[in-house]
């Protein structure tokens, strides 16, 4: 590994790709194809011997090795309790971390499948099944290296980041202020309200996009975001619609999580405290890689007045939300 990494993905080019690969004896045959990917950089590549792998290159200081690898470790774990997951492929020398020219990557198998059909009866039965599988085998041990979901890392971190680095413009800046100092106390409230609830390894950015399905049943793909919280961090973002309608999802899924795992109904307190955690953190994330050029090709809407405006508002129906009873499956 270089003695001074890279800062940004500049310098990881297709013979880059194709060179660290060769670094672990896999030998690509030229073919790369990029895959929706941000936050980390990821191909398909083509092998002279066999099918095409997926090489994950991993977004220059984000995560420590020693992070990178617990998540490994935690898909690993699924693996070996045949939870249907994508582990990372163990290269030469039996690692499953590679490092070359300052870059540190995964390998994995490409899996195919297609997104989940979540108004099909039964299909939110089967995906609580699967996150209760998860759950009940990240409940054995926390994260010691990975982050925990919690009101400092995903509420206050992103607060001051926005409001001390001039994203916001300044006609703006005292409302946004106002108003996300009132969503994180609405935030605390619901916390309170839901008093001492578990924190255990999760998937962490458990939406439909992470899900692949085939005629035998979905499986996860991306554990990047795995970190320490609670239970319905894996569940909230797969409900939408109006309240009469989550409330049916939310208990489609917990007829499946809860064959594998209970659910503590205390954390439905959190749901709408941990929705607004993640939009103002969506919002951070966005602004702290907007030197990316891949983030401004990307998301050429963000940091323009009409953003911040639609922010502002939706924090305030967050704060309005908070304040009514928590959602209960019907």
């Amino acid at each position: 590994m270089n003695a001074n990494p890279p800062a940004s993905f500049d310098g990881l080019d297709a013979d880059l790709v194709l060179d660290a690969l060769d670094s672990v004896g896999l030998r690509g045959d030229g073919r790369l194809l990029a895959l929706n990917s941000y936050e980390n950089r990821v191909y398909q590549v083509g092998m002279e011997e066999g099918p095409p792998l997926v090489a994950k290159f991993y977004r220059p200081g984000r995560w420590s090795d020693a992070a990178i690898l617990e998540e490994h470790d935690f898909v690993r774990e699924l693996v070996e309790q045949e939870v249907p997951v994508v582990p990372p492929m163990m290269l030469q020398g039996g690692a499953t971390l590679g490092h070359h020219g300052g870059f540190r990557f995964a390998v994995f198998a490409r899996q195919g499948g297609r997104a989940p059909e979540l108004e099909q009866p039964g299909t939110l039965e089967w995906l609580g099944r699967f996150i209760g599988r998860i759950h009940a085998i990240g409940a054995g041990r926390p994260f010691r290296q990975r982050e925990t979901l919690d009101i400092d890392s995903f509420g206050e971190h992103a607060r001051t980041y926005l409001l001390s680095n001039g994203f916001i413009p300044a006609e703006l800046q005292e409302a946004y202020r106002s108003v996300s100092a009132q969503a994180l106390d609405g935030v605390r409230h619901a916390f309170e309200r839901a008093g001492e609830v578990a924190a255990l390894r999760l998937h962490g950015d458990c939406h439909i996009g992470n899900v692949l399905w085939t005629d035998a049943g979905p499986h996860f793909v991306d554990f990047d975001d795995s970190r320490n919280g609670p239970a319905l961090q894996d569940l909230w973002m797969l409900l939408s619609g109006e309240r009469s309608e989550m409330s049916a999802q939310l208990a489609d899924l917990l007829a499946g999580y809860e064959d594998f795992r209970e659910f503590d109904p205390r954390e439905l307190h959190l749901l709408e405290a941990l929705r607004t955690l993640r939009l103002m953190h969506y919002s951070a994330w966005l602004a702290q890689r907007w030197t990316d050029p891949a983030f401004t090709a990307a998301f050429p809407w963000f940091n323009t007045t009409r953003y911040w405006q639609d922010r502002i508002l939706e924090l305030r129906e967050q704060v309005a939300l908070m304040d009514e009873p928590p959602l209960w499956p019907s």
